[in-house]
């Protein structure tokens, strides 16, 4: 075992990641029964595996004064106080664009679900509704739909490739243009919501991007508009969304992420145009071994002293 890296985590278990185990010696203060930690352990740790989306704030890096380097295992990293790791010279990594496939794969699945109401229709069939009700309502076309997406990174440039399979035509928003792509940009949230049926979110969750959709975009999209959320729950304003959907001045959505996880607003649950799932567009199996893949080069390369695969700047 090279080097000893703490395994940060706001739950019990222990690394269930084979490749990593076999390169690195772990520290885990979660598990009491581990005879490696000890005060003088988190004293000297350097390195700190931030899994999912555990918490890294002040008070957690007060506890490990020799950190120099934070490696997260996702792609968001708004759980992560990277103005304090900024402030303390901490550096840190994310997964890169090792989900970016397959976060793309499940929004468009998402945005075809809520608009064929596929989910809706197995429940109608399970129920035994088919041959008591009759004929299950109509959904509406993905073919040929108006997409603006919310964020034109690596996930939302894959979304718009996927979406163009579908003859759909692309706009986008971000903080600025972005060379090379082909689709028309608009600065204002507002002015994009009003030139399309759906908005897919995507983009970062910051402190400019919170509530980014706002109940101004959800009435500009309209009463038969779609939003499908693959980003982060507090990128739309969650109460005024459900007040739409429930009033029924908003088509539906597909929600893969809420603002106070693993809680979902009660009025979502009786709603068939909406689509819920628990935070997992990302979460295949094959892609854990190219995550383990990245975060071991971060690692490694942070104990030779070398460039760092995922580091994020600190602007």
């Amino acid at each position: 075992m090279a080097s000893s890296v703490l395994y940060h985590s706001n739950s019990s278990y222990e690394v269930t990641m084979p490749l990593l185990q076999n390169r690195f010696q772990f520290l885990n203060p979660n598990a009491k029964s581990d005879p490696l930690f000890s005060s003088h352990a988190a004293g000297s740790v350097r390195v700190l595996l931030c899994v999912g989306n555990s918490t890294v704030n002040s008070e957690t890096l007060d506890k490990y004064p020799s950190l120099e380097c934070v490696v997260g295992s996702s792609t968001g990293l708004n759980h992560i106080d990277l103005i304090e790791c900024r402030r303390r010279g901490i550096r840190v990594t994310n997964a890169g664009d090792a989900f970016a496939d397959d976060v793309a794969d499940y929004a468009v699945g998402l945005l075809i679900d809520t608009l064929r109401r596929v989910s809706a229709a197995d429940r109608f069939v399970r129920a035994g509704s088919w041959p008591v009700k009759g004929e299950f309502p109509l959904g509406y076309k993905v073919w040929g739909k108006r997409v603006g997406i919310v964020g034109m990174g690596s996930i939302g440039r894959r979304i718009s490739k996927r979406l163009q399979a579908f003859n759909c035509s692309i706009a986008y928003n971000s903080r600025k243009p972005k060379p090379n792509i082909p689709f028309p940009f608009y600065a204002n949230i507002q002015d994009l919501a009003s030139n399309v049926d759906v908005l897919m979110v995507c983009c970062t969750l910051t402190n400019e991007t919170h509530h980014i959709i706002n109940r101004d975009a959800m009435k500009a999209l309209g009463k038969e508009g779609i939003i499908v959320n693959v980003g982060r729950g507090a990128l739309i304003d969650e109460k005024e969304m459900v007040e739409l959907l429930v009033k029924g001045e908003l088509g539906g959505a597909g929600l893969d992420v809420f603002e106070n996880e693993p809680c979902v607003p009660r009025e979502l649950y009786a709603l068939d145009n909406v689509v819920l799932s628990p935070h997992r567009g990302g979460a295949v199996l094959e892609t854990l071994v190219r995550l383990q893949e990245i975060m071991i080069a971060n690692i490694e390369a942070f104990f030779a002293n070398k460039p760092l695969l995922t580091e994020i700047e600190m602007e």
